[in-house]
């Protein structure tokens, strides 16, 4: 009665783009709250003391809320993917492992040194610490990709008795997909917070509350969120050029390309596809761009979809290669759209920032950068979205089909179920989570800081407070 396997898939998805609205922020803000706990380390001036300790509040949430999360993600291999996890657990698992045992338990250990540790460390070690924890969500995010790049590009592997077992570790960490994927990833990431905070300083300059306050975080925050945006444009480059030999056809579904361009290959910017015909009409192209892209000049064709299946059923035997291509098309379109508003964006708030004109004289641009807190969101989920579905139909390319991974014994009904009962928990979770959030804003960081002195179990003389 149910499809397992799009269920399955459906559940999977959801999930991991719910668990991945959290990741960014965690890893952005770390490196932020890091740069501004060191201008206060270096400069002694309090406010940037103040700076660090209230959007450590927002980060402080963020990161519980992304911790359960993440718990449930895992847990999905095992549950859901069972003949996956039984194919690739020696591979896949030992990145997964070494996530959780160092990184995040590095992460976790000067957490609790940072938020415990104020009056009680030395400024510089108290700064080092939240250093070590903005490494410490890095680190784990480079371990995660590992184990995605394995799933994009297999290497360090060798197949026995059905299984594929790891037999060079060093492999995994030089493989060419994580060493382009990575760095996109990871400067998304830091956009996200970047804009977070530009986002919310321009609410509050609105509403002029703690102007001064609220103007040195935006400036901080528009030179983090331009520079990293621009490198997250510089890498995806990189990282399209790649897939131009390890996954063509996913470069190709991206493109809506049938058929091999000519020679240069434009670049289509629109177009209505019918993938019954396997044909697109109303198309709208910029000449020689996708030889650009895909080779930086301004010359080179690019192999369509249909070859690359001929191909594919040559190398891998008879079925369906072709991605599900509206999907693939149009999420990279929407990732590239919202990539270039944030360096657009970005610019042009360095630009009032360095001319000191943030607030009134600019409330329209100021209302935008409200709104414009959802772009790397959207941005790091279309780009997820074009990353996996451009992969179908493999799990792990070239050695195991998505329809082959799933858990014989779990059956539709079930998936369903958990389905159901995990949405309804992510719900929760995000209403708690924008909650906390807005509370926190509205207070403003005077209010925080008072509410943090008042709870403090220990007064500046170090003597018990009884409440």
């Amino acid at each position: 009665m149910w499809d397992t396997i799009l269920l399955s898939r459906i559940q999977f998805a959801s999930t991991t783009i719910f668990h991945f609205f959290f990741v960014p922020v965690s890893i952005g803000l770390a490196l932020l709250i890091a740069m501004m706990e060191t201008m206060y380390v270096v400069k002694g001036n309090e406010e940037y003391k103040k700076m660090t300790k209230f959007w450590g509040k927002l980060f402080l949430i963020n990161f519980g809320v992304g911790v359960v999360t993440g718990i449930i993600q895992e847990f999905q291999f095992g549950m859901n993917w069972s003949n996956y996890s039984r194919f690739v657990g020696d591979v896949f698992g030992a990145p997964l492992a070494i996530e959780a045992l160092l990184a995040f338990f590095m992460e976790s250990t000067f957490i609790g040194l940072w938020i415990f540790g104020w009056d009680r460390l030395s400024k510089k070690v108290h700064c080092l610490c939240i250093w070590l924890v903005a490494i410490g969500t890095t680190l784990s995010a480079l371990w995660i990709l590992a184990a995605n790049s394995f799933m994009q590009r297999p290497v360090g592997f060798e197949i026995n008795n059905g299984r594929a077992e790891m037999n060079d570790f060093f492999a995994l960490l030089t493989n060419g997909q994580l060493l382009v994927e990575f760095p996109h990833t990871i400067f998304g990431a830091f956009a996200t917070g970047a804009f977070l905070i530009t986002g919310v300083s321009a609410y509050k300059l609105l509403k002029k509350q703690d102007v001064s306050f609220f103007q040195k975080s935006f400036k901080i925050g528009v030179i983090v969120a331009t520079v990293s945006s621009i490198l997250v444009a510089v890498f995806g480059h990189q990282q399209a050029q790649y897939l131009m030999h390890t996954q063509p056809m996913k470069m190709a579904a991206s493109e809506g390309l049938w058929e091999t361009s000519g020679d240069p290959a434009p670049w289509t910017v629109f177009a209505a596809i019918n993938t019954d015909k396997q044909e697109n009409s109303m198309e709208f192209k910029v000449p020689y761009l996708l030889s650009f892209l895909s080779y930086s000049k301004f010359s080179g064709e690019v192999r369509g979809m249909k070859e690359l299946q001929a191909e594919y059923e040559q190398l891998y035997g008879p079925g369906d290669y072709i991605p599900p291509v509206k999907t693939t098309f149009w999420s990279f379109r929407i990732m590239v759209l919202a990539g270039t508003l944030m360096i657009l964006l970005g610019m042009y708030g360095w630009f009032l920032a360095a001319r000191k004109k943030l607030g009134n004289p600019n409330k329209w641009f100021m209302r935008f950068m409200l709104y414009a807190i959802s772009l790397p969101f959207i941005a790091n989920t279309a780009g997820w979205i074009m990353t996996e579905i451009g992969r179908q139909p493999w799990t792990v390319f070239g050695l195991m089909r998505t329809e082959d991974s799933i858990s014989p014994s779990v059956s539709g009904g079930q998936v369903l179920f958990s389905l159901i009962a995990f949405s309804t928990i992510y719900t929760v979770l995000a209403i708690v989570l924008v909650y906390l959030f807005v509370r926190v804003i509205k207070k403003g960081p005077n209010e925080v800081m008072k509410a943090e002195h008042s709870n403090d179990p220990f007064d500046q003389e170090g003597q018990h407070v009884i409440s």
